[in-house]
């Protein structure tokens, strides 16, 4: 069995959806961040940086405990785990990698930083057009890379998938105006988000 312990954010929403699409068996310990749960001496044994999400898998490698945080390394855990979602044709992984690194790392840096600076006390609205720049600069590339295949790496679903799907489905629950005008990503989140496993992921 495995515990998740994650909040609606992009990167618990990526978690989540990673166990669901995976068919893995666990239980969800919803982290209440307003009152700041996730700074419990109990969850920082599990994750000293004090963040979600967070698995525990009483059945890891070779039968032992494992705890893994960072949502990209549960999403690829659970991949790896049930054998599923990653490519297995050698042509097709460095397109898969390209699109699980674009996702981790330059569209969750955007969504964090927009998010700070948009609640921030002293507002910096130079700043903040700045991370709005760029988030429509990965848009569009982003956009324009759907247009010519079906999901994120290529012709197959991928754990890729789920880990775009994070930030572009927070994204739109916060601030949907930075998703107009993109419809070959508005097609494929769509699509994801019709998908049994993510619905049922999205519930928090």
């Amino acid at each position: 069995m495995i515990d998740l312990y994650a909040a609606g954010t992009s990167n618990g929403m990526r978690a989540r959806i990673g166990l669901e699409e995976c068919g893995l068996a666990y239980t969800f310990h919803p982290i209440d961040l307003t009152k700041g749960e996730q700074k419990s001496p109990s969850f920082l044994a599990m994750n000293p940086n004090g963040q979600i999400p967070v698995i525990v898998d009483s059945e890891g490698p070779g039968g032992k405990p494992v705890t893994i945080s960072q949502s990209v390394a549960v999403l690829l855990y659970c991949a790896e785990k049930s054998g599923k979602f990653l490519p297995k044709d050698p042509a097709s992984r460095p397109a898969f990698w390209q699109a699980l690194m674009s996702a981790a790392s330059d569209l969750s840096g955007m969504v964090t930083a927009i998010f700070a600076l948009s609640r921030s006390k002293e507002q910096n609205p130079a700043a903040v057009d700045i991370f709005k720049s760029l988030w429509s600069s990965y848009m569009k590339v982003w956009n324009d890379r759907l247009g010519g295949q079906r999901y994120a790496a290529g012709a197959e679903v991928t754990v890729a998938d789920f880990a775009l799907y994070g930030v572009v489905a927070r994204m739109k629950i916060a601030q949907p105006a930075l998703l107009e005008g993109y419809a070959n990503v508005a097609r494929w989140s769509g699509e994801i988000a019709a998908r049994p496993a993510v619905q049922r992921a999205m519930k928090f």
